[in-house]
C-alpha cells in the first residue's frame, strides 16, 4: 500500500531549516516509507494515546498520521524537543 505524502508548513519549514544532508536523508525515508510501510517498520512506533506515528531517522524524528491513501508530516524535528 503506497501513500501519498503532504507536508503541513510547519513540517516543511522545519526541513528546510535543517543541514542539507540531514534534510535530504529525512525526505528519502519519508518517501521510503510512503512506498512501502513494511520497509522501515522497526523505525516506526504508534505514539501512546493518539492516532499519531513516529519514524526514527538518526538524531530526528517525524510524526505522521496515515489516513487512508494520504500521509500528512505533521511535524519533524531532533528527538529531544519534538514531543514537546
Amino acid at each position: 500500500m503506497a501513500f501519498t505524502v503532504q507536508f503541513t508548513k510547519a513540517a516543511l519549514k522545519a526541513i528546510k531549516r535543517m543541514p542539507a544532508t540531514d534534510a535530504t536523508r529525512v525526505r528519502e525515508k519519508i518517501d521510503q516509507y510512503a512506498a512501502a510501510p513494511e520497509s522501515l517498520a522497526n523505525n516506526v512506533t504508534k505514539l501512546t494515546g493518539s492516532d499519531y506515528i513516529r519514524l526514527r531517522v538518526g538524531d530526528y524524528r517525524v510524526i505522521m498520521l496515515p489516513d487512508g491513501t494520504i500521509l500528512l508530516i505533521v511535524a519533524v524535528g531532533p528527538r529531544g524537543s519534538i514531543y514537546d
